[in-house]
């Protein structure tokens, strides 16, 4: 069924892509049909069930829908958006706990209604993609992370040295409906598609048994939020390329970005220009994140997607400052903590075998997207952690104290198959210290 959802969809996808593409101006109608068609239905639920995820407030799992039968499930939906009788039930609020203290509210819409969200993001999405700038990396069809920090490390290097390191308070609970309403229209002109929407935004948020309805915001953990959000900050994206390019090059992640200036004064106007912007979009950057960084000055760097990024002398090429990066204080201390609680006491009836095996998914995934650094030290020092603490795992489990009853084991045992970090640096020969 995958396969074949997919194929139909995607014929549709590339003629909407196109018809966007050479007419700027076009409001296009008669989506919304296109929703409810069995195929784009399909592929929206294949794409929700690769991504698993939890329950919403009706605590129906993707598990369950299969037991019961897709087939019928998906009829159901497909009546229902084609009847009018949809309707989206209250997103499930969870507070996750963020690395540095404090917590991150995310919302959950039941299953159903992550479905009919996927399939009218495949709608949707070849119609903003024809318009979205090259400074747009976040959650864009063949663009990743990796594509914009190679970008700012090129501008860097080019001499973009001052960085307004920018950060947009609270961006998913204060996107205003009616801004977004406004921006939807230049290119949406069917009401129902429109409606369907708003009916996401207007749905509430069911938190502590209590049923809120804010007045702004999208849920963050929505499958159409991060689309809609770059809908929202393609405003910033155009009114930026447009009268304030030559104060610094815009890179932007979804609601994380930078502006790389080659001058202070660039960067201070930059910094008045975003604000302006933000502003109008009812937005606004949150003050003790956002700062100007200068990156000829000794020990000057900043964080962007997981990486620290600094200027440091080539090791090959005396006095040759380049941009490098590795990865930043808050993920190490987010992976220690990964480790940590993989073998922390409470586990030691887990086998040794499966603790490897926790442990290697986590280090797989994390050398991955990191190894596209100058990460070598940071890799080093978090393999040497990762040995330590399994070799505590190891002796508790045997009655020992300490670690080295367990690297005596993991000495004779090539590590037990454990995961290694080092050696796997695609880019890059500096010193991450």
């Amino acid at each position: 069924m995958a396969n074949n959802a997919e194929d139909k969809t995607e014929e549709l996808r590339t003629k909407l892509y196109q018809a966007a593409k050479l007419s700027p101006n076009r409001r296009f109608h008669a989506l919304y049909d296109r929703v409810w068609r069995r195929d784009f239905l399909e592929r929206g639920w294949n794409d929700v069930r690769r991504n698993h995820g939890a329950p919403g407030i009706d605590g129906v799992t993707i598990d369950q829908i299969e037991e019961q039968g897709v087939e019928g499930f998906l009829d159901v939906l497909s009546s229902q958006l084609e009847d009018g009788t949809y309707r989206p039930l209250p997103v499930r609020r969870v507070s996750i706990p963020k690395p540095l203290g404090g917590e991150r509210n995310l919302g959950i819409p039941a299953v159903r209604d992550r479905v009919v969200q996927a399939a009218a993001k495949a709608v949707l999405e070849p119609i903003f993609e024809a318009d979205f700038l090259d400074c747009s990396f976040g959650f864009r069809p063949g663009l990743s992370q990796h594509d914009a920090l190679e970008v700012i490390r090129t501008e860097v290097n080019r001499g973009r040295c001052w960085v307004v390191d920018a950060d947009i308070a609270s961006f998913f609970d204060s996107i205003r409906p009616d801004v977004l309403l406004e921006t939807l229209k230049k290119r949406i002109s069917d009401r129902r598609i429109l409606k369907l929407i708003m009916g996401w935004l207007k749905a509430g948020v069911l938190a502590d048994e209590k049923l809120l309805h804010p007045q702004t915001g999208t849920p963050q953990g929505g499958v159409i939020s991060p689309m809609l959000a770059n809908v929202v900050l393609h405003r910033l994206d155009l009114q930026w390329q447009t009268h304030h390019r030559r104060l610094g090059f815009l890179v932007r992640f979804c609601d994380d970005l930078v502006i790389l200036c080659p001058t202070k004064q660039r960067a201070e106007a930059a910094l008045e220009a975003l604000t302006s912007i933000l502003a109008e979009l009812g937005l606004e950057l949150a003050s003790a994140k956002t700062c100007l960084v200068d990156m000829r000055a000794k020990g000057q760097g900043f964080d962007f997607l997981g990486f620290h990024h600094r200027r440091i002398e080539s090791f090959t090429r005396k006095g040759r400052m380049f941009c490098a990066r590795w990865p930043s204080k808050r993920a190490v201390t987010t992976a220690r903590q990964r480790i940590r609680n993989e073998t922390e006491r409470r586990r030691v009836s887990r086998s040794v075998k499966e603790t490897v095996e926790c442990l290697n998914r986590f280090l797989v995934g994390w050398r991955n997207y990191y190894r596209q650094g100058n990460s070598t030290t940071v890799f080093h020092k978090l393999d040497q952690f990762a040995v330590d603490r399994l070799a505590r795992f190891i002796s508790k489990k045997h009655g020992y104290h300490g670690r080295n009853f367990g690297l005596y084991i993991l000495m004779n045992n090539n590590n037990l198959g454990l995961v290694r970090l080092v050696g796997n640096v695609r880019q890059g020969a500096a010193h991450a210290s």
